[in-house]
């Protein structure tokens, strides 16, 4: 199976670098969280790329993706999957988020409400009520452009348990530190006021999660804003369980999109 390398343009121009593979319906579409890449990935594509058509996109400033971007925000990373999923022509599609990949996947999800079947968020959703300051995301954003090296080692430590895979840990934050600075601080800012309630209010999509047991989740207080949330729960894991654990953690997505798919011809 050969997995593809393609390009498509956001609306506002960025030029939006992807990998595809496979062919079937749905279509598999993973989103990587702030500071990662598509290449989280990869273990996603090869396993699933036989059955279905799987897709994963480096957002803007991330990975291989442009940078040239006036305006920053989760609504316009929704827009940049909107954007690939118009280029595969898909239809019928599941969107995979981890961490910040999550909100984005509700906001392309909102854009194409009757293609897409369910959004499973990877261990993000822990709360949909928190809404950062815009102080407080210009204070983070700062803090990683003037000691981006620093801060980013400092912020993959908490992402694993202790007893992590060193190799793997090091490998995790080799990745990261390919984003500049300056795509972190303009990302980081961008969070600022951005509502996740507001968005999961409007999603008609089921809302599931696929999450490590790193960060407390709460289960009412999400469900009190999404009631049809579901989430799995991987022990002792981490940030990225598609890196810590990929055939357990294949074997969760699996059973999420047959879930989905059930649940989209009413059985």
């Amino acid at each position: 199976m050969t997995i593809e390398r393609k390009t498509c343009r956001a609306p506002d121009g960025v030029n939006i670098v992807y990998s595809a593979c496979g062919a079937g319906e749905p279509a598999l579409l993973f989103i990587h969280g702030g500071l990662a890449d598509r290449t989280f990935w990869d273990g996603q594509l090869e396993a699933f790329g036989g059955q279905y058509r799987a897709v994963a996109p480096d957002l803007a400033g991330h990975g291989e993706s442009g940078a040239g971007r006036a305006k920053w925000g989760i609504p316009e990373c929704g827009a940049d999957i909107k954007t690939v999923a118009d280029a595969e022509n898909l239809q019928h599609i599941i969107l995979f988020g981890n961490s910040l990949g999550g909100p984005v996947g509700m906001e392309a999800a909102l854009l194409m409400p009757d293609r897409v079947m369910g959004v499973v968020g990877i261990d993000t959703f822990h709360r949909l009520d928190y809404k950062m300051t815009p102080d407080e995301a210009r204070a983070r954003g700062e803090a990683f452009r003037d000691a981006y090296a620093a801060s980013v080692g400092q912020m993959v430590k908490m992402l694993f348990h202790r007893d992590a895979d060193p190799a793997l840990v090091a490998e995790a934050e080799r990745r990261m530190q390919a984003v500049s600075p300056a795509t972190a601080y303009a990302m980081f800012t961008g969070l600022g006021g951005y509502d996740p309630s507001a968005a999961a209010r409007r999603l008609t999509a089921p809302l599931r999660a696929i999450n490590g047991d790193l960060f407390p989740i709460d289960l009412a207080g999400v469900r009190a804003i999404k009631p049809d949330f579901e989430v799995t729960v991987m022990p002792h894991m981490g940030h990225y369980p598609m890196l810590e654990r990929p055939d357990e953690f294949n074997r969760h997505v699996a059973a999420m999109v047959e879930s989905l798919a059930a649940a989209r011809q009413g059985r």
